[in-house]
């Protein structure tokens, strides 16, 4: 019975670990997605975009979910206060390059 505590344990120590690396690598990539594309209208709030670090422009996005979030980033988007167009202008970016930005600015 040690044994398979012993070993659960470890293949959690490991999952862990290999977690916080995607996140990181994840976290990276959004960063980097985010200055390349992103930071144009996210920095200085052009169209209404909320600000990088601005989490009271945020919170009421948040509140919606990732998945709104992301599909709103990917698909375009145009509410009450400014709007977002697909893929943030740039029509080269992956669905995964967006969540990985959105995972960024949100964070």
């Amino acid at each position: 019975m040690s044994r398979i505590i012993s070993a659960s344990l470890c293949a959690l120590f490991v999952f862990a670990i290999g977690s916080t690396d995607a996140s990181a690598a994840n976290a990276a990539a959004g960063k980097a997605v985010y200055d390349a594309s992103c930071v144009t209208c996210h920095k200085t709030g052009l169209m209404g975009a909320p600000k990088l670090g601005d989490k009271a422009a945020w919170a009421p996005r948040i509140k919606k979910g990732n998945a709104v979030l992301v599909s709103n980033a990917t698909k375009g988007f145009k509410g009450a206060v400014g709007m977002m167009p697909p893929k943030g202008g740039n029509a080269k970016l992956t669905d995964v390059q967006i969540a990985d930005a959105v995972a960024y600015m949100i964070k």
